[in-house]
């Protein structure tokens, strides 16, 4: 532990102590009151379930702090997913519950994007969902059992995390992004340095990020282990929030806070970076896997799929060819998101460059949908997980990247230093 000498806390206790309407500090249990409840088409049909078995044909806890969404298999691309999502939809109806269904792309995006404030204890059935911490909420993911509980309760047993600080300093080079930056920090830490921490980031590099950027930081905390993925508020914060509210209790962890661990990066002359399979943690430089040939190259899912991701691949794809046996798959987080892209010319762009651009969905990040590889086949992606068989063939093999590496990659048909295009 990095021992303090004041009684301050962090972000995490701050949260839980609102939570559970009393001060509590790292290690206690609690019985947590939550604030929102994300279910998608994957997990729902198993929360609801449990939900049944605790809760008989009774009504949900409160049906306005509950979102659905279908995103992994949309629209649906088998019998059984669409006989699932039919249910699901039955169920949102008679309880009252907001489904956005397959219209409005992924959960995570229409989350922050739309729900999540500052200060909030937010559960999703879904291990992703650490995302929305860059709008300095607790989220976290949960198995679709707890989710019934939640559903039946609004309430849930945590041990409130320790937390581990992040301190990230230093000035990205041309081409070096929030992607290099926590591909580089799992890579530090390993797949299991952060379990169960909630996982705080700072420094002038975070700072000057903007939120579009901080999401890409936060979603992946749980791939070193992360229980949650958090960032303060600030002004970048005050920004992205203005459209939706006018104020909100800005929360920052306290200056005599104790922290587990400081983790500190200089990420100055840090080149981009890329998680070779079949590891998240297993990253190298890009300059020690250039020339490995891309059958494939994904860009979007719920780490990279928001307008600026695309804005980034877009101008270097901008006026170039995707490679002869390579396919490039873009899709946007959400509707918003699509809706600027198409807004601002990028479509065009991709389109004219060979792209196939799909409708917001997660597309091929966990292999259920379309966009799949086949044995011996290569994907460089800019999804979150490069795990055997996470995106078809468990043959195949994933490497993660930011999206100006995916852009490159494409062009030249193997893994590229956008520093060079």
């Amino acid at each position: 532990m990095v021992e303090s000498s004041g009684k301050g806390k962090t972000i995490a206790e701050k949260i839980f102590s609102k939570a559970c309407g009393k001060d509590v500090k790292a290690n206690e249990y609690v019985f947590a009151n939550i604030d929102l409840a994300m279910i998608h088409d994957i997990t729902a049909p198993l929360a609801i379930k449990a939900f049944k078995e605790i809760a008989g044909n009774g009504k949900v806890w409160d049906s306005s702090k509950i979102v659905m969404a279908f995103d992994h298999q949309c629209p649906a691309d088998s019998i059984a997913a669409a006989e699932n999502q039919k249910m699901l939809r039955k169920f949102a109806e008679e309880q009252g519950i907001l489904n956005y269904d397959v219209k409005e792309g992924i959960a995570h995006q229409i989350m922050v994007e739309r729900h999540v404030m500052p200060g909030m204890l937010i559960v999703g059935a879904d291990s992703h969902t650490c995302m929305y911490g860059a709008l300095a909420a607790f989220a976290t993911g949960i198995g679709s059992t707890d989710m019934g509980a939640v559903l039946a309760l609004g309430k849930l047993w945590f041990k409130v995390p320790e937390t581990i600080k992040f301190v990230v300093n230093g000035k990205l080079g041309k081409h070096v992004y929030s992607k290099d930056v926590i591909l580089k920090l799992i890579g530090i830490v390993g797949a299991d340095g952060a379990n169960y921490k909630a996982c705080e980031f700072e420094g002038k590099v975070i700072e000057n990020m903007s939120m579009d950027q901080r999401f890409t930081i936060t979603n992946m905390a749980i791939e070193m282990g992360g229980k949650a993925g958090i960032i303060g508020t600030d002004d970048v914060t005050k920004d992205y929030l203005k459209s939706r509210v006018d104020d909100f209790e800005e929360i920052r962890s306290d200056e005599d806070a104790t922290f587990a661990k400081i983790v500190e990066l200089d990420v100055t002359n840090m080149e981009p970076q890329v998680a070779k399979p079949h590891r998240v943690d297993n990253v190298v430089g890009v300059s020690e896997v250039e020339g490995v040939k891309a059958d494939q190259v994904f860009i979007g899912s719920c780490t990279n799929g928001r307008y600026e991701d695309l804005k980034i691949a877009a101008e270097i794809l901008k006026g170039e060819k995707v490679a002869k046996n390579t396919r490039l798959i873009v899709i946007p987080a959400s509707r918003t998101q699509y809706l600027k892209a198409l807004k601002n010319g990028l479509i065009d762009i991709f389109v004219e460059a060979g792209a196939i651009v799909e409708f917001p969905s997660c597309g091929p990040c966990m292999g259920g949908s379309f966009g799949l590889i086949a044995s011996n086949e290569t994907s460089v992606s800019t999804s979150n997980r490069n795990f055997i068989g996470r995106q078809g063939s468990p043959e195949g093999k994933i490497y993660l990247v930011s999206p100006a590496t995916a852009a490159a990659t494409a062009i030249y048909g193997e893994i590229t230093d956008p520093r060079k295009v």
